[in-house]
């Protein structure tokens, strides 16, 4: 394991050693897709427990980054079979965001109340 800063790329990087290394292989696209939803639901039933309405059962816990580092293993695997780099499509992304909400939110009365 890295002690350096690790980038997006980076990350990427280090998922494929680990399937390459210890996974055997990439699960089909279909499957992880499968598999990020489940992940997703794990995730969101910690938020709801913790942030919502509802409680831990006897023995559940609060491991909110655990799971939310799970999704992201599987969207990095997504990533890596697709041929998306991650780093490239954030900041893409971003700039997306930037020119069309860049007034949206700061008028919207909703957020500012």
């Amino acid at each position: 394991m890295t002690k350096e800063k690790l980038t997006l790329v980076g990350a990427q990087q280090l998922v494929d050693q680990w399937i390459k290394q210890y996974g055997v292989r990439y699960f089909s696209e279909l499957t992880n897709l499968a598999v990020l939803t489940e992940e997703v639901g794990e995730l969101a039933r910690v938020m709801a427990r913790t942030y919502g309405d509802q409680s831990f059962k006897a023995g559940e816990k609060a491991n909110l980054g655990d799971e939310m580092a799970d999704v992201l293993w599987v969207l990095l695997c997504l990533a890596n079979q697709t041929g998306v780099n991650l780093e490239e499509e954030l900041l893409k992304n971003i700039e997306k965001k930037t020119q069309r909400d860049c007034n949206r939110h700061i008028h919207n009365k909703k957020l500012t109340n």
